[in-house]
């Protein structure tokens, strides 16, 4: 599936279904990169993805000081990566593609992966104020 698609979300639970609908669509080795301001809902997004994943989204959790935090599903593990402290050298020494072979990757701070998958999908999330989000998702 390739294309462009753009919604205007009104609260959280709106940008879990939306997240969860991307989510249902993805099989192991999927990546998806997340991007947009701090605060902007990126955790909040993986938490929406998680039980079309058959994870529980009470486990999710931003990764900040762990980097890489790993989630046993029904049918498969979801990796949620958070690259906001750290550099492109140390981003290629984690083998974020040996994660994506092994389960679906999400990946917070995307713009500091030098080199992901050209086959990734890129999410998008604008703050709008209040808990108004545009979500943008972009299949190659």
């Amino acid at each position: 599936m390739t294309g462009r698609a753009a919604v205007t979300v009104e609260s959280e639970a709106e940008t879990a279904r939306v997240a969860g609908e991307l989510a249902a669509a993805l099989r192991p080795g999927a990546v998806v990169l997340l991007h947009g301001d701090l605060g902007a809902g990126k955790t909040a997004f993986v938490r929406g993805m998680a039980p079309s994943l058959g994870v529980d989204p009470d486990e999710v959790s931003s990764p900040t000081f762990a980097l890489v935090q790993p989630y046993a599903g029904a049918s498969v593990t979801l990796f949620h990566v958070d690259l906001y402290r750290i550099g492109g050298g140390e981003v290629e020494e984690l083998g974020l593609d040996d994660f994506a072979a092994d389960g679906v990757l999400v990946v917070e701070w995307a713009e500091r992966w030098p080199r992901p998958p050209a086959s990734a999908i890129h999410v998008r999330i604008e703050d709008l104020g209040g808990d108004r989000r545009r979500i943008v998702i972009e299949h190659p």
